[in-house]
């Protein structure tokens, strides 16, 4: 298949993909059982980083200062994009963003259906980008970061579909309402695949920036999560399922090279 088949594709299969799981999982799943796959995400987001997306971007950098400053603006960036509401879902009089493994109380704090899918499109949006920019990169390393995009994105679509059940929205107008949020990654990755093309030496830059994406989403929201269960079994179980979070990125990859 050519670069921009692997990118339709996986955009449009990882989209919906993500959605349809994270209902099947929010419809039947108990949600005190979602931090499981929360560790889980952990492990694969934390591995495509640094197993995968910072290795080739280091190969494909002019400078390995510029690579860093870039991975480190990125961070800082994702913070102030998380402060702005743009990057969870909040209002400015309620900024708590929300755990994907926490169940709904008995109000949504103003956290309207609206808003979660118009953030939910924008996250959509970039993760079609970051897709692009993978497998513009490399075939492999694109269907490795693919997978590490629907990893992280099950519990927080998860939580969502919760919030949105909340709110108000039935089953079906939820699932449809994801659904067609979900195609903003297929927007995303075709609009980046064009605008990539010929332009080489952005690569490298923009893979610091997924990388940083990432490694913001694993470390400052989710991680935090799993500390809210400090007991011993709990923590090891994390602690298992992060490694076979990271452990499964390296088979993809593995496979991968294989192929």
């Amino acid at each position: 298949m050519s670069t921009l088949s692997w990118i339709l594709l996986t955009s449009l299969v990882g989209g919906a993909l993500s959605v349809l799981c994270a209902a099947a999982l929010s419809f039947r799943t108990p949600p005190n059982l979602v931090s499981t796959f929360v560790s889980y995400a952990v492990g694969a987001l934390l591995g495509a980083v640094f197993l995968e997306i910072l290795p080739h971007a280091l190969e494909r950098a002019a400078s390995v200062e510029t690579l860093t400053s870039t991975l480190l603006a990125g961070i800082l960036g994702f913070f102030l994009l998380e402060k702005l509401v743009l990057w969870r879902h909040c209002h400015v009089e309620e900024c708590e963003a929300h755990d994907p493994h926490d169940p709904p109380d008995n109000h949504d704090h103003g956290r309207s259906g609206t808003m979660i899918l118009i953030g939910d499109t924008i996250h959509n949006f970039v993760d079609g980008v970051l897709i692009a920019t993978a497998f513009l990169a490399d075939i492999k390393l694109g269907i490795v970061t693919s997978l590490a995009i629907i990893a992280h994105e099950i519990p927080q679509e998860v939580g969502d579909f919760l919030i949105l059940l909340h709110s108000g929205y039935s089953r079906r107008k939820a699932l449809a309402y994801n659904l067609i949020s979900s195609l903003a990654t297929l927007l995303g990755g075709a609009l980046a695949y064009f605008a990539l093309q010929g332009l080489e030496q952005f690569i490298a830059p923009l893979l610091a920036i997924a990388a940083a994406s990432m490694l913001y989403v694993a470390v400052a929201d989710l991680i935090p999560g799993l500390h809210k269960r400090p007991e011993l079994s709990v923590t090891l179980q994390q602690m298992t399922l992060i490694g076979f979070g990271i452990a499964s990125i390296w088979l993809a990859d593995r496979l991968a090279h294989g192929a």
